[in-house]
């Protein structure tokens, strides 16, 4: 067989603000220290046709993301719609981005949008230096299992509240797509599991917590400069088992045990993805790559009973974006919101590819995206949903479908 095409080149970046005066999404205060580094970590695909560019950050959010997608595409020459930016969702971590008119989502200050164009560059830094690291690749796909995630939907004394339900959906499912060179070398891994990054939440300091945990055991595994990229699957409902259980404050006599338990659940995940990623066998070296974006006009919905930190701006309808990035027969489906367990469910069960990979919160943070039934029950992901009902669970399924059956029209 004559050899592939696909070329595949990644880069890793610190992102750690230098000054921590109110970046911290959680409570409008300052961070108070650095318990570990933060990393933006990029991977550059290219078939000889298409080059897309895939961006994981250790943040809670990054929100709309068109400047800087509109800088990589006039800079670089990666075409908007072939780029998929996307956060870790660690809560121990500062935001990027503006709020999209409509959204529910934490505003950041000056010196938010300071840091924001710090990353920016660094962004722009990350994805030429993957570009000129690119080399011929081959890839593939593997799925393994992890139970640290579980609902966090339960009803106590009437009421659904954000809590501990081991009965209800939960997607167990950890992704892991391999590229490695042709002499077997690892390039890189991404992982998609749905869990929120909220071990450590209420300590106050810096870090990538159960995301990072999870990336930089694979990191030290695979060994040399492989990077692993985390990418979130549907973690709307999805809470860690173990959690400091304090949203803002806790005392420090608590944080060694949680963020034992970062480091536990972390190793969980991580050396899961590892297991997998060692046992993929099929690799192929010819690709390929497809890339579309569609944004949908939702009805927008007031937000009830949120954060008091969450904003909103009263707008008729809100941007729902979905990206689909395919190599061969795999999908990574984008959606800009929190997604919950259910619509995942549909959608794997409607999507023409069997290996489709949501990935919440890609190119944008809008909220909360529940399914239509969930309405009724006014669970926190209902209240906290920008878009009203019949708008979310179909935009997303309809629209990830129609675009996978457009990739071969």
């Amino acid at each position: 067989m004559e050899p592939g095409n696909l070329r595949a080149g990644v880069a890793k970046v610190d992102i750690t603000p230098a000054d921590l005066t109110n970046l911290n999404p959680m409570g409008g205060r300052s961070f108070t220290d650095v318990h570990d580094p933060l990393f933006l970590r990029a991977l550059v695909l290219d078939d000889g046709t298409r080059e897309v560019a895939l961006v994981s950050a250790d943040l809670i959010e990054a929100g709309d993301m068109t400047p800087v997608r509109e800088r990589i595409e006039r800079e670089l020459g990666i075409p908007f719609d072939h780029i998929v930016i996307t956060a870790t969702h660690s809560h121990n971590a500062p935001r990027i981005g503006l709020v999209s008119p409509g959204a529910l989502a934490h505003e950041g200050g000056p010196e938010s949008a300071a840091y924001t164009a710090e990353v920016y560059d660094k962004l722009l830094a990350a994805l030429k230096q993957a570009r000129e690291s690119s080399r011929p690749a081959r890839f593939g796909l593997g799925t393994g299992t992890a139970d640290v995630n579980v609902n966090r939907d339960e009803y106590v004394d009437g009421k659904w509240v954000l809590g501990f339900n081991p009965d209800g959906p939960s997607d167990k499912t950890v992704w892991v797509l391999k590229f490695e060179t042709r002499s077997g070398e690892p390039i890189a891994v991404v992982v998609n599991y749905a869990v929120h990054s909220t071990v450590t939440l209420g300590t106050g300091e810096v870090s990538g917590d159960l995301a990072g945990a999870a990336t930089h055991h694979i990191e030290r595994e695979l060994g040399g400069n492989a990077v692993a990229l985390w990418t979130l699957g549907p973690v709307g409902d999805q809470a860690p088992r173990i959690a400091l259980d304090k949203a803002f404050g806790a005392p420090e006599e608590e944080w060694p045990a949680a963020y034992e338990a970062m480091k536990a659940q972390g190793l969980v995940v991580g050396a899961e993805a590892v297991r997998v990623a060692g046992r993929i066998r099929h690799l192929t070296s010819h690709a390929r790559i497809g890339a579309q974006e569609r944004v949908l006009a939702c009805p927008m919905k007031e937000g009830v009973d949120v954060m008091a930190d969450m904003v909103q701006e009263k707008v008729a309808s809100v941007d729902l974006r979905l990206a689909l990035l395919t190599i061969n027969e795999v999908a990574l489906a984008g959606v800009s919101g929190e997604v919950v367990t259910d619509i995942y469910r549909r959608l794997r069960k409607e999507s023409p590819l069997a290996n489709t990979i949501l990935m919440s919160l890609a190119n944008d943070r809008i909220g909360y995206l529940t399914d239509d039934a969930a309405y009724d029950r006014r669970t926190f992901e209902v209240n906290g949903c920008p878009v009203q009902r019949g708008y979310a669970e179909n935009g997303i399924v309809d629209g990830v479908v129609d675009m996978i059956r457009a990739r071969a029209r």
